[in-house]
This record gives C-alpha cells, structure tokens and sequence, in this order.
C-alpha cells in the first residue's frame, strides 16, 4: 500500500483551530472531562482491597483483571465501533461500565471481584476506540493533533481534579466512590445520547469481519511499526505510576505526599502547556516529532539511571513530560491518518490492544528489573525509547512527508 502524506504545514493559531472544531467534537470534550473527573475507583481500588482485608496476591489478581478486561476491549470495541457504529458502541460501553461499577461495590468474593473487575475493565475501555474513531470521523486532518491533544487535556484536568476530590470522599465513604464513579459515566452517556448525532455505519464496514482488517493492517507496514514503537514507549511510560515510585520512595527516600506532588507536575505541566506546544510540533512531519518525543521520553526516565535524589527526579519528570507532550498526540492523529474509513474503528482497537498490553507488562517487568538493579532498568528504559524512535523514523520509506 502507499497511504497518503499525513501531515502538511499549518499557519493558523491555536486559538482559530479551536474555533474551527465542530461543535460535536466539543460534547464529546465535555463528556471526557466529567467522566474522567469521576474516574474514581481504579486508582483507589487496591487501597480498598487491602481495607477490605485482602491479601497482596489477591490485590494483584484483581488489578490484573482490569488489565485483562481493557485488553479484549481493543479488539470487540473496535471491531462495534465499525460494525454498529461509533454512538451505539459508545453507549453500551457507558451503560455497561456504570451497572458493574455498582456491582462491582457489592462484591466479596475472589470470583466475584475478578469477574466484576474484568467487565468493568471491557466495558470502561471499549469506549476508547469509538470515541477516537469517531474524532476522527468529526475532525479533518488539519485539525487532529489540536483536537486529540485538546482530548488529553480533558482527561488529565479532569484526572487530576477528580483524585483531589477522591482522596476526601475515600476517608468518609468508599461506597461513596463506586456511586460517584458510575454517575459520571452516566453523565457521558446521556452527553454522547442527546449531544452527538448519530452517524450510520459503513455499509462497507458493516460486511467485513476481524479477519479482513487484520489482513490490510498485515499489508500497512507504517502501521505495524508505529503500533510496535507504541508497545515499547508504553512499557517506559508506565514506568512512571510503577519503579518511578519505587526510585522516589525507596530510593530518593521522599514520602508518599513528595511522590505525589512529582506525580502532579506532570498533569500540571500537560494542561497548560501541551495545546500550545502543538502550535509548534504540527509543524513537522508526524514521523520525526513522534520519533523526537520518544527519544525525549527515554532520556526523561533513563536519567534515573545517574542515581536517586529529589533534583534528579524532578529533572526526569520534566524531560519526560515534555516528550509526552510532544509525541502522543501527534502520534494519535498520525495513526488515525493511516487507517482507511471503514476499518478505523479496528486500527483505534489494536493501538488499544497494544497500549493496553503495555500496561500489563510495563510495570510488573519493571519493578522486577528495579528491584534487581535500578541502573539496569533506567538504561533498558533507554533503549527502548531510542529503538521506538528508530521504528517510526523507518515508516518514512512508506509514508510521504506532506
């Protein structure tokens, strides 16, 4: 295949791009931004486990189940996404995380919490892949990196709020949490209901199943490294909520508040900075700034190599934050880019898939490699971002840089 040039100079300011998103993808902003306000429980889940008198390897098989759910979920929300369309998916995906959300509050049991976390893992997630497929059906090219960055603004403003106001209600009301959470994911059902139009599926989409997409992505050959440059760079990023705590707790000796506020810098840093770094990043070519990011991001986790201590650590999260700024959304447009109509929903659903099993592997092979030697973790994190990088630099033999 020899997909189109994906990028082309752009000369308009951030503030007339944001105008000229249409009025559709601003509900779907707004349905993020509540939702990951509420976006409660996950990250107080092992908390609550241990509280309810679990053990460690219960913990983990439970969060692991999460894991697991989000990762089927690339494939049968994808796959909805094109076969139903992008609003039907979207709602049974809302519906369904809210009903075991609530039931996942009521479970005691081994089975039943693996069993509830694990749908509410598939149910959660098989939201991503519509929601990006449906970006970018709403947006033209022109104006893709502004709106999936403008994306990650409403999910990171709205993360951050919502664990200030999380850590309060912990202390009063678990239940409390499981309440809240799924309320807010009704609220972005009832905004994706009456706030977005339905778009009919492809007609095209509609007869082809699994096995026709996965043998065009076996012909895109940008696709396939871009997706195996994204498994390796996720493995590094989830560094951060994994043997990054490990180096600032156990290695820096800071306290859990310290760790925190370094966790906070980087949301910080991404709200206000991010959209308006875009103006410069859609400058260039997808391929050379989502490689220039990786790189950044490898340098930002592999300085940790050079010891433990707060300046250093400080140092890090800025440098990695800023190639996070710089590659992914840019990286969510390009491969938004490479997918043809009728098959985007199954590209958003692999890059899910991948994205997903980075989480998995990312920081148990982490904490593994850092308790063995932190030196050794920090310079594999480098290679890895530095062969991420080469992997999108050689799409640039299939990909004509506009």
């Amino acid at each position: 295949m020899n997909p189109t040039p994906i990028a082309t100079p752009h000369h308009t300011t951030l503030w007339q791009d944001l105008r000229a998103l249409p009025g559709q993808y601003w509900i779907l902003f707004s349905g993020t931004l509540v939702n990951r306000f509420g976006h409660f429980v996950i990250p107080f889940l092992a908390i609550y486990l241990r509280q309810q008198g679990h053990n460690a390897g219960t913990t983990g098989l439970v969060m692991a189940a999460y894991g697991a759910g989000a990762l089927v979920a690339g494939a049968i929300g994808g796959y909805l996404a094109d076969r139903i369309g992008r609003k039907p998916t979207m709602l049974i995906s809302c519906a369904g995380a809210a009903i075991f959300m609530l039931l996942l509050s009521q479970a005691h049991g081994v089975p039943a919490l693996v069993g509830t976390t694990f749908m509410t893992g598939l149910l959660t997630a098989m939201y991503g892949p519509a929601a990006g497929a449906l970006i970018a059906d709403l947006v033209p090219p022109a104006l893709r990196v502004r709106a999936f960055s403008c994306q990650r603004l409403a999910i990171n403003f709205g993360f951050a709020a919502g664990m200030a106001t999380a850590g309060f209600m912990a202390k009063q009301s678990f239940m409390a949490l499981f309440i809240a959470d799924a309320a807010t994911t009704i609220i972005l059902g009832l905004t994706v209901l009456f706030g977005l139009k339905p778009r009919p599926a492809s007609a095209a989409a509609a007869k082809l199943g699994w096995s026709h997409a996965l043998q065009h992505m076996k012909g895109n050959v940008p696709f396939q490294l871009a997706t195996i440059a994204s498994l390796l760079i996720g493995i590094v990023f989830w560094q951060m909520s994994s043997s990054y705590g490990l180096q600032a707790t156990e290695g820096a000796g800071l306290d859990e508040r310290a760790y925190g506020l370094l966790m906070a810098l980087n949301g910080i840093l991404i709200v206000f900075l991010e959209l308006p770094l875009t103006s410069f990043t859609r400058r260039f070519a997808p391929v050379r700034i989502m490689a220039t990011g990786y790189a950044i991001i490898g340098l930002g986790m592999g300085m940790n190599a050079l010891g433990a201590s707060l300046p250093l650590l400080v140092s890090s999260m800025i440098i990695f934050t800023l190639g996070e700024m710089i590659a992914l959304p840019v990286g969510n447009s390009y491969i938004a880019g490479l997918a043809p109509d009728e098959m985007r929903g199954r590209y958003q659903g692999v890059s899910s898939i991948s994205w997903s099993s980075a989480t998995m592997i990312g920081p148990s092979l982490g904490i593994t490699l850092w308790q063995f030697s932190p030196a050794i973790l920090w310079v594999g994190v480098l290679v890895a971002s530095t062969v991420a990088a080469f992997l999108m630099l050689a799409t640039r033999r299939y990909v004509p840089e506009g």
